[in-house]
């Protein structure tokens, strides 16, 4: 419900979000933002926009590639 996360933020990409949900956000956005929307396990937040979407999982540090070369997922 807050804007900075402790931990870990997933983001999606090619979706279309809930246009009631993205109304609340929008409501909450202009009454200065104390608290953000919050969904419940298995509460959908909208629909693909095509046949797949991309999702990205990070924590604090930047983007990083599972597939590079120095294996930093793997943990030496």
């Amino acid at each position: 419900r807050e804007d900075n996360f402790p931990g870990y933020v997933i983001h999606i990409d090619g979706v279309c979000v809930d246009p009631d949900l993205l109304a609340l956000y929008r409501q909450l956005h202009a009454a200065g933002r104390d608290e953000l929307p919050a969904l419940r396990g298995h509460q959908p937040f909208g629909r693909a926009l095509g046949n797949e979407i991309q999702i990205a999982v990070r924590d604090s540090g930047s983007f990083m590639d599972p597939r590079s070369r120095n294996d930093w997922w793997q943990g030496r």
